[in-house]
């Protein structure tokens, strides 16, 4: 080997070193600078959003335990739902009708029975009970379709009781 070949592998290797020597200060720097603004602590709102998305879909409850564990979450589920009544369980049959019954009721939406004393004398012929039960449960007629208490599943029983006494008042 010649002489210059010699100086540039000595200027090489030291030029390589130098270039390690930097790397390994700045990732320093860097860890020292993370430590010092406590970037490592994890984000909760991150933490929850993860949280969320893998969380399981449905629980599995297997033996007593399990299902003792599955009747407090359905009774649960049952509390919930009781606590959401629609329009504060008011038993205004005027008000639930407006809010309500009127959107199919006055346009004949779903061959719901027009707002008049003749379309309304065949369902009266049936009685009040029955036409409770309809509203409640839904029905399915010739005519068309009365989806289950009016498709609010937050309305109690009595108040569609009131509202189908509203009605048939309404309808005389």
């Amino acid at each position: 080997m010649q002489k210059h070949d010699l100086v540039f592998m000595k200027h090489f290797a030291q030029l390589i070193a130098a270039l390690a020597v930097l790397t390994v200060i700045l990732i320093i720097g860097a860890w020292v600078i993370y430590d010092r603004l406590g970037l490592h602590d994890e984000n909760p709102v991150r933490v929850a959003e993860t949280n969320a998305r893998i969380a399981p879909v449905a629980g599995v409850f297997a033996g007593e335990t399990g299902r003792s564990a599955m009747l407090a979450a359905q009774e649960a589920a049952r509390a919930a739902a009781a606590a959401r009544v629609a329009f504060e369980g008011a038993l205004d049959g005027a008000l639930i009708y407006d809010r309500v019954c009127a959107a199919c009721h006055l346009t004949g939406a779903g061959g719901a029975p027009a707002p008049t004393a003749a379309a309304w004398a065949p369902r009266k012929a049936k009685g009040l009970e029955t036409l409770v039960a309809n509203a409640i449960n839904g029905f399915r007629g010739d005519a068309g379709l009365m989806p289950a208490k009016g498709g609010r599943p937050d309305l109690t029983d009595e108040q569609v009781r009131v509202t189908v006494e509203y009605m048939l008042d309404k309808y005389k």
